[in-house]
């Protein structure tokens, strides 16, 4: 294998593996936005009334399905951005194997990097909880009061002129950077340098994704707004210009928010 085509190889087959993680992930997104949605025309077909009026009820079946579906939600959301590190660390592992050293799968990587979205996932199913035991968020995951949407696009407006949020992007735009300074070796140090890089991320992105609870958590409009807005801060050119300009239209939307819920 010459050294041109192995580059191309390992790229083919991280693409392959985001995929892969990218289309099973969206796929059990819409399908639970779809069982949401046929659940609530239910509701109105055969009582005549709406799930928002009623109480929720939480099982341990639910927190499970709760945690599989914003599991599934946060790897639709998040693997697009984590392209060019998954990347850099298959390039790396590359070369490392070609120079005998020891070499791992792309994919632990990728784990370690996914372990933080699921542990984020945990903490909104106990929000999402939260929220609906005070009556903030309806049945059907939608934000029942005007002041919580305009708090949390507050709160991610603000954010995003933050030095943390400044931190964290940057380490998320500079891939080749974070692999060459966080570089461990064997399997665990794979999955440490994902879980690693999956904290940047946090720091980077925690504060949209809570946004969810701001509008409707499983509206796919919204889900394909979020993911298309934190892929672009992540990988287009103007790094600056994209956390400010988001960060004002987060603020205008809370305003908005504000406003309507003095008007109501």
């Amino acid at each position: 294998m010459t050294g041109a085509t192995a580059p191309r190889r390992d790229r083919l087959v991280v693409f392959v593996l985001l995929v892969i993680v990218g289309v099973l992930a969206w796929a059990y997104t819409v399908h639970q936005a779809r069982t949401m949605d046929a659940m609530e025309a239910a509701m109105w077909r055969d009582m005549n009334m709406s799930m928002n009026g009623m109480e929720p009820s939480w099982t341990l079946v639910d927190v499970v399905l709760m945690f599989a579906m914003w599991s599934a939600m946060m790897a639709a959301m998040m693997v697009p951005g984590s392209a060019p590190v998954v990347g850099a660390f298959a390039t790396i592992n590359r070369s490392r194997r070609e120079r005998g050293a020891v070499s791992v799968p792309t994919a632990i990587f990728l784990g370690g990097y996914l372990a933080v979205w699921a542990v984020f996932s945990a903490v909104a199913v106990f929000l999402q909880w939260a929220l609906q035991m005070s009556g903030l968020l309806t049945t059907m995951m939608q934000s029942a009061s005007l002041w919580l949407s305009a708090v949390l696009f507050a709160v991610a407006g603000l954010y995003q002129f933050s030095p943390l949020k400044e931190r964290c992007l940057d380490y998320c735009r500079s891939p080749d950077g974070f692999i060459l300074s966080e570089w461990r070796d064997g399997p665990v140090g794979a999955f440490v340098m994902g879980w690693r890089h999956g904290l940047f991320c946090l720091g980077c992105c925690a504060a949209l994704m809570l946004l969810l609870f701001a509008v409707a958590v499983m509206d796919l409009r919204w889900v394909a707004a979020l993911t298309i807005l934190v892929t672009a801060e992540k990988l287009l050119p103007g790094g600056r210009f994209w956390r400010v300009a988001l960060g004002a239209a987060l603020l205008s939307a809370a305003a908005a928010f504000a406003i309507a819920a003095v008007r109501s």
